[in-house]
């Protein structure tokens, strides 16, 4: 069951924003979406599929999100999990060349201030 922040909340699609993941449960609010709000500064908007160089490629620019941190009851990400990310670091990736795949119906739109709806299409989870 998901708690939702936003429920007018729209994917980049134009259609009701799914959940991203419940396990682990992501989303800047925690409730497994990718929804945003006014104390969201990252704009954790974009629901992407964790690749080993995504991981490597976050860590090395200060975010490591494969390590498990217990006080923060996370259990550290892996390849194939779904996590909703910064969009400033999803397009980090991007520019490097190590941007991981998104699934669409589960990014919020507020992503589109940051790319091209034919952008996140290029790089959608088939």
């Amino acid at each position: 069951m998901t708690t939702r922040y936003d429920e007018n909340a729209r994917n980049v699609l134009g259609g009701e924003l799914i959940p991203c993941s419940l396990n682990p449960v992501t989303g800047f609010y925690r409730n497994g979406c990718c929804e945003t709000g006014p104390h969201d500064l990252g704009l954790h908007t974009v629901c992407a599929v964790m690749t080993d160089e995504f991981l490597a490629f976050s860590k090395a620019a200060g975010n490591d999100l494969s390590t498990p941190r217990p006080e923060f009851a996370f259990r550290g990400l892996k390849a194939g999990d779904r996590w909703c990310l910064c969009a400033g670091r999803w397009k980090d990736a991007l520019d490097a060349g190590m941007a991981p795949p998104v699934v669409l119906e589960a990014s919020h739109e507020e992503m589109l201030a940051i790319v091209t709806l034919g952008v996140l299409k290029d790089h959608a989870v088939v």
